[in-house]
């Protein structure tokens, strides 16, 4: 999540010591095009990672929901041949099914919203670099004419390196939004196991409720088939 953050730093050495050492501006932009690509490539197989993760935390749910049905049918099955116990382990069972089933569709939700940002900032950092090609070829322009004369190539140089950093100040920006979302991420996940434990206080009473229920079908069915 932080790979934007790390690049602007970069950046920012990178560049304030090619400008210490009167490095020409061309230079400047030749590597901070590198740096960019590097770092996109780094933020491209962060995405892909992220992504997969998402897919494991789906699969978790889906799989989840199938044994909170089989066990729920196992209840039924247990209570049909006489043996409360074990109908009642099979309740409790759903009901363990059930609850991760819930996080990991949480987890999810989460995980892919984190993916839409970060898809967003490569966007972002794509569309910089094409800029910053662009600009290269006009630089190499401006820098031809400007060494015309000695002060015209000192604000030539300065100047374009005052301009690109321009660009990252705006990324570093973004990137404060983003780490200002993940803490609230971080927060709600909190909020989010209070409110599990709080919703364990009456597992119990749920569980005794649905094999009430349950015996009352298998009353009622018992009785039908009599």
């Amino acid at each position: 999540m932080s790979i934007l953050d790390r690049l602007s730093r970069l950046l920012r050495a990178n560049v304030n010591d090619m400008i210490s050492k009167a490095e020409d501006p061309a230079k400047i932009i030749d590597q901070a095009l590198r740096d960019m690509r590097a770092a996109y490539a780094e933020a491209r197989s962060e995405v892909a990672e992220a992504m997969s993760q998402n897919a494991r935390l789906e699969r978790e749910a889906g799989t989840n929901r199938r044994l909170a049905d089989e066990y729920g049918k196992k209840a039924e099955e247990a209570l049909r041949g006489g043996s409360e116990d074990l109908a009642r382990e099979a309740l409790r069972r759903a009901q363990n099914s059930k609850d991760l089933a819930r996080g990991f569709d949480e987890q999810s939700a989460l995980q892919s919203s984190t993916i839409d940002q970060l898809k967003t900032q490569l966007r972002a950092l794509e569309a910089k670099i094409d800029e910053m090609e662009s600009k290269k070829s006009l630089l190499a322009a401006r820098q031809k004419t400007a060494q015309a004369g000695e002060t015209l190539d000192r604000v030539s140089g300065f100047g374009k390196a005052g301009n690109a950093m321009d660009a990252f100040d705006e990324m570093e920006q973004r990137v404060a939004g983003m780490e200002d979302r993940n803490k609230a991420m971080t927060e709600l996940r909190s909020e989010n196991d209070i409110d599990a434990q709080l919703r364990d206080l009456g597992r119990d009473r749920d569980i005794d409720d649905a094999l009430a229920a349950l015996k009352a079908k298998v009353g009622g069915d018992a009785g039908k088939q009599g």
